[in-house]
């Protein structure tokens, strides 16, 4: 099975200046960017190996990436007002 992955300068392509701006000048943001691409990481692999788990398990890695990646954005959107 080929999944994508979910990467932030994937999914929101526009405003991958401000995502590494932000990455490599704010430490809360990459700490979330990096645990995000994490739980992301765990996420696809479970689903593209086929992977044996808990369906509330998944579940549970699907909502702490989406919560992250809401974190994320907001933070994008708001550097980029302040600009």
């Amino acid at each position: 099975m080929n999944i994508d992955k979910h990467t932030l300068l994937n999914d929101f392509p526009d405003h991958h200046h401000t995502i590494r701006h932000l990455k490599m000048n704010d430490n809360h943001f990459a700490k979330l960017f990096d645990e995000y691409h994490e739980v992301a990481s765990e996420v696809h692999t479970i689903e593209e190996n086929n992977q044996p788990v808990e369906d509330e398990y998944l579940e549970t890695l699907k909502l702490r990436r989406l919560h992250l990646k809401d974190l994320l954005f907001d933070l994008v959107v708001q550097k980029e007002q302040n600009i």
